[in-house]
């Protein structure tokens, strides 16, 4: 076994794509090599901003190699009537580079063909490495490419060297004005280069001590914060990380230098999330928090180089950090002096949306929505009706940031500097709360509001846009959904059941619709629900489906209905759990046996079935044994059901089933007296009305 690195050197990369080219080289090298039936022991890739690099420590010389059998023409075409090859025999020979002597016949299942024993694979693995090198570099994605030069290849950025070696072999290959070698580059400052790597062995150290590069992304990524926890902890406080903006750092050097730097204290009466955005989205710089919580003047950033007079570059970094915070200083005390009611008439003249009017028809709508979901709510959220004005006034003022100084210029900020600016003027938490956390969930990884307004007024808002975007036929299609309208649907369910809302989807929906006054609609309101129904039935299958749960257990309950998302995940957990049960398949045979029967016989029973039967009808044990159990269980199903225990209700359903064996084994439903056959297919009716509430047992397929 041998060892292969390639090298990809370009100019520098946007952070953003560093660690997707890595994933994507490390997916298309392990799947070449596999496909090219050369051993290896897995494909590990890194990147930096500067160098995409492919790691095989263990690798074949030469191809697996295996025989198979090809067929050819069929016999009668092969041969002619003399047992002599045809010219289409003669020619599967060459194509296969057997000779003719080595053809035979081969019965398949459509007949008797021609076929040849061939050997492949065996080939010398440096031979075939070129082809996949330039078939990795090739198949790298971006959001845009470039072209360089008089050059035809597009890429990232221009690339600038290839090193690719098979132990101390070179692996020749061109691209464009570029020949594969054993040349690298190092950083641009403190180990520029070119190196010259002379096998695989001594790669990794050549990067390290004469590039100076630190080459794997986690331990970019460790030194960043092993270092910056360090540093912090000198001055008695810690790092407030962010993630996100770690991985970007991380991706943005070769060689991370942690630097704490400080800010005027002056700067500390700004909001939190004020000086927080200030540092990481201009700076990608973080915070130093103290024991407390509370910001301390300092800062951490991250440079890439040795620095030789550490005190002049932390000087640079103060002053440009500075202007931004002066700036974040001005906007803020600007949009102090400013009334919600200036920013709400600016908002009369932002467009939401085409012919849904303006940004200030949307807050109106929001207003409308968060007082009905309020009042719908009181009594299970313990809301006084003097709180209801307040839901109402979250989503009245939800929006009215959005024209203020601080987040026309730190667009992140909206919403939340709404909901400070409403804390500051005294509006209440109710108030402050629903404006701050409208916003939420970002995503599905993200967590919904922790307050009961934040959840109502993001609720509204999110349903105020879809209900529009529906009526007027702004469907996602595909991969295409410009106004995250899955994103919406998800948002509303999880903050319904992680809020445990008793909220009506149907009726949300209507308000939504029914909020919106003079728009011409391209879709009837009608349609438009029915729409809108169906797509909360596919992110709510997509989410639960994405959770692990098995696909036909998420179609059965959804197919019992989905208008109440706050008792869906519940009752989905314990079908699931039933479906589990060593006798679940027959259970399932038995009630759709009686679903089937009331959907095929119901239309010819010649008037309408409404579940309501006469128990002096019932004729033998089995039919008398059957209504006074289902009559004796209905009363436990309607508490269960009420209680939302649909554990219970499903453990009632094994109590049931025995009895509905028996009536099935033992009573003609269709029998010739018409009373009779009424009065069987209403109780069969009782039976699956309750059943229906549970799951749609039609969609268990077994």
């Amino acid at each position: 076994m041998a060892e292969f690195i390639l090298e990809i050197g370009t100019e520098e990369m946007p952070a953003r794509f560093v660690p997707k080219l890595a994933a994507e080289l490390e997916d298309v090298f392990t799947k070449s090599l596999d496909e090219a039936m050369v051993e290896n022991g897995g494909v590990k890739c890194y990147a930096t901003p500067r160098r995409i690099t492919a790691h095989v420590a263990s690798i074949a010389l030469t191809q697996h190699q295996e025989e198979e059998t090809v067929t050819g023409p069929p016999a009668r075409i092969a041969y002619d009537a003399d047992g002599n090859l045809t010219k289409a025999g003669q020619g599967f020979a060459k194509t296969q580079g057997v000779s003719e002597d080595a053809l035979f016949k081969m019965e398949t299942g459509k007949g008797e063909y021609l076929a040849a024993k061939k050997t492949v694979g065996g080939g010398n693995t440096v031979d075939i490495l070129p082809e996949l090198c330039i078939k990795g570099i090739e198949s790298l994605s971006f959001p845009k490419k470039m072209h360089w030069g008089d050059y035809d290849f597009t890429f990232g950025r221009p690339l600038r060297w290839l090193l690719a070696l098979l132990d101390d072999q070179v692996v020749e290959f061109t691209l464009e004005n570029l020949v594969s070698g054993r040349e690298t580059r190092g950083h641009r400052v403190m180990g520029h280069g070119p190196h010259v790597v002379n096998s695989t062995t001594e790669y990794f150290s050549v990067i390290e001590n004469d590039c100076k590069v630190v080459i794997d992304p986690e331990e970019r990524k460790k030194t960043i914060v092993a270092e910056g926890d360090r540093l912090a902890k000198e001055l008695g406080g810690e790092v407030v990380w962010h993630e996100g903006l770690l991985d970007e750092v991380a991706n943005l050097v070769e060689y991370p230098k942690p630097l704490i730097g400080d800010i005027d204290a002056l700067y500390l009466e700004l909001p939190r999330e004020v000086l927080l955005t200030s540092m990481q989205s201009h700076q990608k710089s973080f915070g130093v928090q103290g024991p407390d919580g509370k910001l301390m003047p300092h800062f951490l950033t991250t440079l890439n180089i040795e620095q030789k007079d550490v005190a002049l570059v932390k000087k640079g970094w103060e002053r440009v950090l500075k202007a931004r915070l002066e700036d974040a200083r001005f906007f803020w005390e600007a949009d102090c002096k400013v009334e919600f009611d200036t920013w709400l008439n600016k908002l009369e003249n932002v467009v939401f949306l085409g012919p849904l009017g303006s940004v200030g028809d949307k807050a109106r709508r929001i207003e409308t929505l968060c007082g009905k979901l309020a009042e719908v709510l009181g009594e299970s959220k313990s809301i006084v009706p003097g709180e209801i004005e307040k839901y109402a006034m979250a989503g009245r003022l939800a929006k009215a940031d959005l024209v203020s100084e601080m987040v026309i210029e730190f667009d992140s900020l909206q919403g939340k500097m709404g909901g400070l600016y409403a804390e500051r003027s005294g509006k209440g938490d109710i108030v402050s709360q629903g404006i701050y956390e409208q916003y939420l969930p970002a995503g599905p990884d993200t967590p919904v509001p922790s307050s009961l307004a934040g959840a109502l007024v993001s609720m509204a808002d999110k349903v105020d846009t879809m209900a529009g975007c529906f009526g007027l036929g702004k469907v996602p299609t595909g991969a295409n959904d410009p106004y995250a309208l899955r994103r919406c649907a998800l948002g509303i369910s999880r903050i319904i059941m992680e809020h445990e809302l008793d909220v009506d989807l149907d009726e949300l929906l209507r308000e939504a619709q029914g909020a919106y006054v003079g728009v011409k609609w391209k879709i009837e309101q009608p349609e438009a629900l029915l729409k809108l129904k169906d797509f909360f039935g596919q992110r709510l299958r997509a989410l639960f489906i994405g959770h692990g749960f098995e696909t036909r257990v998420v179609d059965a309950a959804l197919g019992a209905g989905f208008n109440d998302i706050r008792t869906l995940k519940a009752r989905l957990q314990a079908l699931s759990e039933f479906s589990k049960e060593a006798d679940f398949e027959q259970a399932v045979l038995t009630f759709k046996r009686a679903s089937n029967i009331i959907r095929k016989q119901g239309g010819k029973a010649g008037q309408t079935l409404t579940g309501s039967y006469d128990a002096d009808l019932f004729e033998g044990e089995h039919e008398q044994t059957f209504g006074s159990k289902l009559e004796e269980l209905a009363p436990r199903f309607d508490d269960l059901w009420e209680s939302g225990d649909f554990g219970g209700l499903f453990g009632l359903l094994g109590e049931l089933r025995p009895s509905v064996d028996g009536f099935f084994d033992n009573v003609m439903v269709i029998c010739d007296d018409t009373d009779i056959r009424l009065n069987r297919l209403n109780l069969l009716k009782a039976l699956v009305d309750r059943l229906s509430r549970l799951a749609d047992f039609d969609a268990l397929q077994v």
